[in-house]
């Protein structure tokens, strides 16, 4: 495995030295997605493959092994990624939310051992959302203190990106209070299933995780009073993850189209050419799928360039412009893509339905990523503030700025 002395450099990676060193990755990691679609194979192999090049540690800084890359490179890098395997950059949605919170930690031991761990490899996933009653104010899981110290009960779904990390970011109730803890994934008392059954985004290991009488160190309590409602960039930040993945969808729906009309000589009797791709009819709508992909990446680092400014600056109106920014961009970007994987099948008959093509998954896994954070609701909370002077909807940060005890000597 590729260790952080190998990845030091003398600064932060250029546009072109990221492209050069991910996009082989991306390609390999591409070459099996509809077998992995076909088969519901997870994705384990190509996590790993992440892992050896540094993919996660990319807003590590340099000097604790990684590649230093901005906000706005890495939101670059997370569309090519979805483009090869829409799966992963919302698997590890919420890895990059930690990661940017230990970047922004004060500087300390403890900081610069996480940072160091995420560069050797490190992942953190999730466990936030629960079942019935459980909402963005009140959880069901609990921490409590006995005798032999915390101990963390309950249920959670939605765990995407767990069962591919070495940590768990659980949200839960301490004496009414809202706090959020870390935990081993394989620690005593931690089940996961992979028993998420949405019709898209098959390979998020999305499913559910039960935690039973789990130890939790007290160091790794982030609390009380840590994750409650408040100004954050982290809500702009993940919302920024799932419209990255729309656009890296929407840019491999094109692709693969192209590429299927291009290889194509069976037409029709009304066709206006010979060969599909030489039909104007046909040729229009290549070029609104484009459109559509440029489009959406366009908007998605518009988007980061605020996100970053939130990030570095972190005050109250580089805060509330990212989280407009992003609002825009999803109600956007949800709309392009959607129409793109729709109509894309306007330039095949009965043919481009073959299950062999699998391009269905394109708009399958769109309208699932599309409805987290529904456009609905965030439009409405957008003309309200625009309106009214209502708060923006920031909610719970997965992450937070203070620093956490040292992970274990090793990855994980």
């Amino acid at each position: 495995m590729t260790t952080t002395h190998d990845r030091v450099t003398d600064g932060p990676a250029t546009d072109e030295a990221l492209r050069a060193r991910f996009q082989p990755v991306f390609d390999r990691i591409a070459e099996g997605a509809v077998a992995r679609e076909k088969d519901r194979r997870l994705a384990h192999d190509e996590i790993a493959l992440l892992r050896e090049a540094g993919f996660g540690a990319l807003r590590v800084p340099v000097e604790h092994g990684g590649s230093g890359a901005s906000v706005t490179q890495l939101f670059s890098l997370l569309v090519d990624l979805a483009a090869a395997e829409s799966n992963l950059p919302q698997a590890l949605r919420v890895h990059w939310s930690f990661v940017e919170d230990q970047v922004a930690a004060e500087p300390g031991p403890d900081r610069d051992a996480w940072l160091r761990a995420i560069a050797d490899g490190t992942l953190v996933g999730n466990a936030i959302t629960e079942p019935g009653v459980g909402a963005v104010d009140h959880y069901r899981t609990t921490v409590t203190r006995g005798p032999d110290g915390l101990r963390l009960n309950g249920e959670k779904f939605y765990s995407t990106g767990s069962l591919y990390s070495d940590h768990i970011l659980v949200a839960a109730d301490l004496d009414g209070e809202r706090v959020s803890v870390l935990v081993d994934s394989d620690a005593p008392g931690v089940v996961q299933r992979d028993d998420w059954d949405g019709f898209g985004q098959r390979l998020t290991v999305s499913g559910t995780t039960t935690f039973t009488d789990v130890a939790v160190d007290e160091s790794r309590l982030l609390g009380p009073g840590y994750g409650a409602p408040g100004r954050t960039y982290a809500t702009s930040y993940l919302q920024l993850v799932q419209l990255a993945v729309l656009a890296g969808i929407a840019r491999r729906a094109a692709d693969d189209i192209t590429a299927w009309v291009r290889a194509r000589t069976r037409s029709y009797t009304h066709a206006a050419a010979d060969l599909p791709r030489h039909d104007p009819v046909v040729q229009q709508l290549i070029g609104r799928l484009e459109a559509a992909a440029w489009s959406s990446r366009a908007l998605v680092l518009s988007a980061a360039a605020d996100v970053e400014s939130a990030v570095e600056v972190g005050d109250d109106a580089s805060l509330d412009r990212a989280e407009l920014s992003t609002s825009h961009a999803q109600a956007v970007v949800v709309d392009l893509v959607l129409d793109a994987t729709t109509h894309l099948f306007e330039v095949g008959g009965a043919s481009i339905v073959s299950e062999t093509l699998a391009l269905d998954r394109h708009w399958r896994n769109a309208r699932t990523i599309s409805v987290h954070n529904p456009v609905l609701y965030k439009l409405r909370s957008v003309g309200a503030h625009l309106l009214n002077g209502d708060d923006l909807p920031y909610a719970w940060s997965a992450g937070n700025k203070t620093s956490i005890a040292a992970p274990a000597t090793g990855r994980g």
